[in-house]
């Protein structure tokens, strides 16, 4: 590829992992972890050590040959087209679903700014499909204008985030960590919350799919994954300990946005329009980040001649504009589909099913990690394939932990896509023996 093209470094890379890790669970996760107190910290250790086991499969993958693409790639490398062929259709419907998810939270956020948006479901659905045109259009407009983006809302989010942290282990009360007892026993309540909080942590594959457009991809993307990786853990378990050793747990529980009531006990009420703020610059910039993958993906899948030819054609930007466009619309009709539901419903109903798919992905990447290393006929280190194995069995315990019904709707989605494949087959087929032999 043109050297040119290649304008991700490692600073915009690591924003790129780190802002699609933090993006908008992480602001109500208190909540749902307050009647487990201490547990819900044990899962976040529990789900910060699977990320790093999976950051370190994508880290292993990168450094022995970067793929555009990231988890397709490797799978399609490892296990032939029809596998690479489904897990880049699972991902990318994940992909779209998600973005889906994460805009309207941006508008669920942005309405403690603006309650009209919050008053009228029509036009909280307009203003998640607002941002994601707007960041289409910044994405269309070159890659580098969206990894500037990215940067800045990282920054942005991070900021009041730490400052809680630093300020909420001042009034720091450990009894108030005490689980309730709707929590059960104690591996049933661990078990809930790594389910509850492995989700945060979805993106760490993020840095590896734009891989023709970064600087010295070898060693750029293996650090970017593990640099974001470790300081959202960092960051996620720091502020979540924080808001529930200020917070009693039946007031945690009860609240609708738990670091802007933390903020307002600590600072007063200045700081939960401020939280509010940095919760809605959070999703803007996963957003803006994710939407980016979403253009990037199908054109490296194109280019494989697995999806269709158009996904993979670049504006004078070196931007897959049609792949942007594409991801828009089918996103915004999702929104528009399931406004009447409300923002807080239609959230949840998108979200399980888009993390799930991108899961499916890690479970074939962990497996390929394994299978090229050995392909590359030298010595594979048994500490590798250990890792690997347990990177895979991490995903599987995330597979069960998200419910029988999301798992039944991902397995109908994933099975939809084989007829697409074959089509695709296909209509590859047919060309080839079209062209005229040399």
């Amino acid at each position: 590829m043109n050297q040119s093209k290649r304008r991700i470094g490692l600073v915009i890379a690591t924003a790129l992992v780190l802002g699609n890790m933090i993006g908008s669970g992480v602001f109500l996760l208190p909540a749902s972890l307050a009647p487990y107190g201490g547990y819900g910290l044990i899962g976040w250790l529990i789900s910060a050590c699977g990320a790093l086991l999976l950051a370190g499969v994508f880290y292993r993958l990168a450094k022995r040959a970067p793929r555009a693409g990231g988890p397709y790639a490797y799978s399609r490398e490892a296990f032939g087209d029809c596998v690479g062929f489904l897990v880049a259709w699972i991902y990318w419907v994940g992909l779209v679903g998600g973005n889906a998810a994460i805009a309207v939270a941006f508008a669920s956020y942005l309405s403690a700014l603006f309650p009209v948006i919050g008053g009228n479901a029509l036009f909280g659905a307009l203003a998640a499909i607002a941002a994601i045109w707007v960041l289409a259009a910044v994405n269309i407009a070159g890659i580098r204008s969206a990894g500037i983006v990215q940067v800045v809302t990282t920054i942005l989010k991070l900021s009041p985030l730490l400052a809680l942290a630093l300020f909420g282990y001042a009034h720091f009360d450990p009894h108030l960590l005490r689980p309730g007892p709707q929590a059960g026993p104690a591996w049933s309540a661990i078990n809930v919350c790594v389910a509850a909080t492995l989700f945060a942590f979805i993106g760490v594959e993020a840095a590896t799919i734009p891989a023709g457009h970064v600087r010295e991809p070898e060693k750029t993307i293996p650090r970017a994954t593990l640099l974001g990786t470790a300081i959202a853990a960092v960051v996620y378990i720091a502020c979540t300990t924080a808001v529930m050793g200020v917070l009693p747990a039946s007031e945690l529980a009860k609240s609708q946005a738990p670091f802007a009531d933390a903020g307002r006990l600590l600072w007063g009420g200045w700081a939960g329009w401020l939280i509010a703020g940095a919760a809605a610059v959070s999703s803007f910039g996963a957003l803006n980040g994710w939407i980016l993958i979403a253009g990037q993906f199908p054109q490296a899948v194109a280019n494989d001649g697995l999806f269709p030819r158009f996904f993979a054609r670049e504006s004078m930007q070196a931007t897959p504009v049609i792949g942007l466009l594409v991801a828009a619309a089918i996103t915004s009709m999702m929104v528009l589909a399931n406004y009447t539901r409300g923002m807080v419903e239609m959230f949840t109903f998108i979200v399980l099913l888009s993390t799930l798919s991108v899961v499916v992905a890690y479970l074939f990447s962990a497996m390929a990690d394994i299978v090229l290393a050995y392909r590359d006929g030298r010595a594979v280190p048994v500490r590798n394939v250990v890792l690997a194995c347990a990177a895979f069995g991490f995903s599987l315990w995330a597979v069960i932990g998200a419910g029988e019904e999301a798992v039944y709707w991902n397995f109908i989605l994933l099975a939809l896509g084989i007829p697409l494949y074959v089509w695709q087959a296909r209509r590859a087929q047919r060309n080839a023996q079209r062209k005229p032999a040399a």
